[in-house]
């Protein structure tokens, strides 16, 4: 068996791919759920996959984003403009995220638009200085309350083409 026919018909690659896709910036969560049930995974399986492929990559990036970007920026100076980007966004959603320090990253992370989710979320607690002891915890509560809000509008959106 191939590993993509493994990926997309077994139980278990459905998970893992669905862990995967949700690891992925911008796709994340909100991208994660949707196509995980399309895979064909109960709720009870791609709620939870989702979640912990969404949040993996979270402890990384808040301890290693700043020095991930000072090496670039040292070795591939090329790539100066997509770290100047990413800095500036990430100083933008800091501005919404200090002013209600740990509540404000669980709902910066929490509400599922586009702009928002761990991947942001994370990288703007690493700008702000901000604990990764006290910032998991505050991504987790987010990243879950997102899967929660995904997985109602993914049922109602599978509810609302099927019937």
């Amino acid at each position: 068996m191939q590993l993509f026919d493994w990926l997309t018909q077994t139980m278990l690659g459905k998970c893992l791919f669905t862990m995967l896709v949700s690891m992925v910036p911008i796709i994340e969560l909100r991208g994660g759920i949707p196509f995980g049930v399309a895979l064909g995974l109960p709720y009870y399986l791609a709620f939870p996959a989702a979640v912990i492929g969404n949040i993996l990559p979270a402890p990384f990036i808040i301890v290693y984003i700043r020095r991930i970007f000072a090496l670039m920026r040292k070795y591939l100076p090329q790539l100066n403009s997509i770290v100047d980007k990413l800095e500036r966004k990430a100083h933008l959603k800091g501005k919404k995220v200090s002013k209600y320090q740990y509540l404000g990253l669980w709902l910066f992370v929490a509400i599922p638009l586009p702009g928002t989710g761990a991947w942001t979320g994370c990288l703007a607690a690493a700008f702000l200085d901000m604990r990764l002891k006290k910032a998991m915890p505050a991504v987790v509560l987010g990243v879950i309350t997102a899967g929660c809000i995904m997985i109602a509008l993914t049922h109602v959106g599978v509810n609302l083409f099927s019937a």
